[in-house]
């Protein structure tokens, strides 16, 4: 299969470096208009400059693709939406997002000071959906469009120091699972990326022959493969050191206790049934859960 994105307009944030470098280069090596958006700052997020975009964008012209630079600040609505009108003023479209702009602030959840949370939060999840909300209408418009959701398996898995950045990541899931519920009906498809890369941001926290096995490049093809006309919808895929795999959330089957026997006691009576992970449920959307569990009760309370 032939992966090209010729003639599609793409949008990947914080790609001044690391994986949004990686997957803004991959994108417009097959064929893609790329804006490379990136705030320049630091890690934790302070400073700025468009200086990073720009040497992206260099790369970019000089193997004989096309792109621009937009240093918008995920966190401002604003800026946000300008650039949006910059992509589709330049090239009348845009086919694809990649939220991958990110900052750390790790500390453990005692020592966390809250404002640290809110901006993390804020860069992570509040940005992404900064950032979707931004091109949702013009994808609705086109009857068109890829959503890409960084996530990560500090939030999929969990990771000591990293509640604030957790809670962001496994927030953008969320968000996931109700655009593409949303989306589906316009031909835009949303999934997730939970990639383990040597990046600014983890460069500190690997061994050197780590970080060896984890270029961004290893991770890239499962991004550009999501956000591609073949791609899945709602998928959370693993990707690093050239190894991929799905995440996939399930329920057990649980059980049904009658209304009047629905008690402390009977629940921990039954746990090791409700437990019983050999039989599980996959389920695509909320009211699916809440059908399942009103059909089980109406079968236990008629007995």
């Amino acid at each position: 299969m032939a992966i090209r994105f010729d003639d599609q307009v793409a949008i990947v944030t914080g790609a001044g470096g690391g994986l949004g470098r990686s997957h803004a280069l991959l994108l417009a090596s097959l064929g893609a208009k790329v804006v490379v958006n990136d705030l320049g700052g630091s890690v934790d997020g302070s400073g700025g400059s468009v200086s990073a975009a720009q040497q992206v964008v260099d790369e970019i012209i000089a193997a004989g693709g096309e792109a621009i630079a937009n240093g918008a600040n995920v966190c401002k609505r604003d800026e946000v939406e300008a650039m949006v009108k910059q992509a589709v003023d330049t090239w009348g479209r845009i086919d694809i997002l990649i939220n991958n702009a990110g900052i750390l602030r790790d500390k453990s959840f005692g020592k966390l000071e809250m404002e640290n949370w809110d901006l993390v939060v804020d860069v992570h999840l509040t940005g992404s959906a900064n950032c979707s909300r931004a091109v949702w209408d013009v994808m609705k418009e086109q009857n068109y469009g890829r959503i890409l959701m960084t996530s990560s398996s500090s939030g999929v898995y969990g990771n000591f120091g990293q509640a604030n950045y957790g809670a962001a990541k496994m927030g953008v899931v969320g968000l996931m699972n109700t655009l593409c519920i949303e989306g589906a009906k316009s031909n835009i498809q949303v999934n997730s990326l939970v990639p383990i890369a040597a990046t600014r941001m983890t460069e500190n926290l690997m061994a050197p022959e780590m970080l060896d096995m984890l270029k961004p490049e290893f991770v890239s093809p499962a991004a550009v493969y999501l956000v591609s006309k073949e791609a899945p919808n709602r998928a959370i895929v693993n990707a690093g050191a050239g190894g991929y795999s799905r995440v996939v959330i399930q329920e057990t089957k649980g059980v049904a206790l009658k209304h009047d026997e629905a008690t402390v006691d009977n629940f921990a009576d039954h746990w090791s049934q409700i437990d019983d992970q050999s039989d599980l449920d996959y389920l695509t959307m909320g009211a699916e859960h809440t059908t399942k569990f009103v059909k089980m009760a109406f079968e236990v309370n008629k007995k």
